[in-house]
């Protein structure tokens, strides 16, 4: 197994991140390889808390309720989305918005997607895939929501950010849930990231014209990656590819309306 550089857990404190920009994808300091991490007990799940407000699990309840009235049946998927508190991920003023089925801005153009959106996606990334998916690469870490979500259904998630700003955010958003199985990477996510190869499941969270053949190969046999992407008819669907070892297959599903995908840093 070729032996890859560490890690960087989402977790609090943790050193300022270095100010130059790398060539390619850096982590934000150091940890244990992976295979020393593998024999380490898996992170408690998220804190679903009880009370008023925001704080109370009954608001994310009723999210969950809607989902499943829109076919989300997943029960992993479903577990995840209530565990993980949306209202954290968003600024003060968006807080009442949190948990309707809506995308809500996150600065530099970006965007939160909508709870079904996420709950879809990550349904189909996870169907026929066992109990826990094994090494997933969540490409688009925006503020950190999905990653957090995917904590619960994966047990290691490589999460990669192209905007320097949005990367802190979700620094800053995840720290306080101490996902030891989390790790956030800065770099350009349209080379997808080989050091973590191969992948049971990749997510992206921007559609372009095509998916990268670089996400392909990165796949493992058995892997499933699921994107948003231009089609023939010239517009954006969720499209689901699998890898066997007979070779790959594509399937397009509903229209979406995701952000841009760009190469490069910022």
């Amino acid at each position: 197994m070729t032996r890859r550089p560490p890690s960087t857990p989402a977790r609090a404190p943790a050193p300022a991140a270095p100010r130059q920009r790398p060539a390619f994808p850096a982590r934000l300091d150091t940890s244990p390889p992976v295979a020393a991490r593998a024999a380490q007990p898996t992170p408690a799940p998220v804190r679903v808390t009880s009370g008023i407000g925001m704080d109370s699990s009954a608001v994310r309840q009723a999210m969950v309720r809607k989902l499943q009235a829109q076919g989300i049946g997943h029960p992993g998927v479903l577990a995840a989305m209530l565990a993980v508190e949306r209202h954290r991920f968003v600024d003060t003023a968006l807080v009442p918005q949190a948990y309707e089925d809506t995308s809500l801005p996150i600065g530099l153009g970006q965007t939160i997607s909508k709870p079904s959106v996420v709950a879809r996606m990550l349904e189909l990334l996870c169907q026929g895939r066992g109990d826990r998916l094994g090494r997933v690469l969540d490409i688009g870490t925006g503020c950190g929501y999905q990653a957090a979500v995917l904590s619960h259904l994966a047990r290691e998630v490589y999460s990669i950010e192209r905007l320097r700003a949005l990367h802190e955010k979700a620094r800053n958003n995840l720290r306080a849930f101490r996902l030891a199985n989390v790790h956030l990477l800065f770099g350009d996510g349209m080379p997808g990231y080989p050091q973590g190869a191969p992948y049971s499941g990749i997510v992206a969270a921007a559609g372009g014209n095509q998916v990268p053949q670089a996400w392909i190969d990165q796949l493992a046999i058995g892997g499933r990656l699921v994107a948003p992407a231009v089609t023939s008819g010239g517009q954006q669907h969720l499209v689901v590819i699998d890898r066997t070892a007979q070779g790959v297959t594509r399937t397009e599903l509903e229209p979406v309306l995701f952000v841009p995908l760009k190469s490069g840093v910022s």
